[in-house]
């Protein structure tokens, strides 16, 4: 079970990077004018989508409360 939380870590580092760094391309493309509004499209649904698997990653990470 270690194991398995210690690549969960990695995976939620390396989507984080990946997140921040598509965060810095989209601010990079909006200063460009003019720039390609399908490719800024793409990026952020990209960036949504690295956000979905964090949160759930983070979750999976929490321990689970019983109420």
């Amino acid at each position: 079970m270690d194991l398995d939380h210690e690549a969960t870590k990695a995976k939620l580092e390396m989507l984080r990077t990946e997140h921040r760094d598509l965060d810095e391309v989209i601010g990079r493309l909006h200063d460009k004018a003019p720039f390609d509004q399908l490719q800024l499209q793409r990026l952020k649904k990209r960036k949504l989508v690295l956000k979905d698997q964090i949160i759930r990653l983070e979750s999976q990470m929490l321990p689970d409360i019983i109420a």
